[in-house]
């Protein structure tokens, strides 16, 4: 039997309820398979975490991770801790610490569910969004000068390297290749920014 280790972090809001329900799917697949089984370790991080502990995961959470084949992680934030500290201290923690440069999110309009899109149903809408998910505006490169007085200044800086640009625009465009309508759209809400954006959105790889 093949088992595969998933470390469960739960964290905030929705995510307890989001990671339960997903867990018993995994129970059943594994019932039903039977030659395949789930691992689960639960990690108690996040909010509540923080204000127990005064950080959001311990010091050495990247190295208790890394053994595992994957992280189930459901959401983070609470509404009386600043989303730089939740944010921050947990789940882009994970994304440097591992290098999970790729967000990637399927969007599909399930059976029996009611989509938000006007006369759009059931396999109308079937897309991946991908994202680069450790450069940009989650580099985390600024700080602040001057704190307390008239004249702070904050900065926050985005970056883009040519590897990291690279990287995951090759992720997007191997997507594409292997679905059927084989189409990639480049999107950016940076539009203004004279530099990183040109370097990001430059059309040098093709689908085949």
């Amino acid at each position: 039997m093949r088992t595969h280790t998933i470390a469960a972090i739960p964290a905030d809001g929705i995510g307890p309820e989001v990671i339960a329900a997903g867990l018993t799917v995994l129970d059943a697949l594994a019932g039903r398979l039977g030659d395949v089984g789930f691992a689960v370790t639960r990690f108690d991080w996040g909010s509540q975490y923080y204000k127990r502990h005064g950080v959001m995961m311990p010091v050495d959470g990247l190295e208790t991770l890394k053994p595992f084949d994957a992280i189930y992680f459901g959401a983070v934030g609470a509404p009386d801790i600043p989303d730089s500290i939740t944010l921050w201290g947990l789940r882009l923690r994970i994304c440097q610490g591992l290098d999970q440069y790729a967000n990637v999110r399927p969007t599909r309009i399930l059976p029996g569910i009611t989509s938000p899109l006007r006369n759009v149903g059931a396999g109308d809408l079937d897309w991946v969004i991908v994202r680069e998910n450790s450069e940009g505006e989650y580099s985390g490169h600024g700080g602040r000068v001057h704190r307390g007085l008239p004249e702070e200044v904050a900065t926050e800086v985005a970056i883009f390297t040519r590897a990291g640009v690279t990287r995951i625009m090759r992720y997007a465009f191997r997507l594409a290749q292997s679905r059927p309508r084989k189409l990639l759209t480049v999107v950016t809400k940076s539009n203004a920014q004279r530099h990183g954006m040109v370097i990001s959105a430059r059309p040098t790889l093709q689908p085949a």
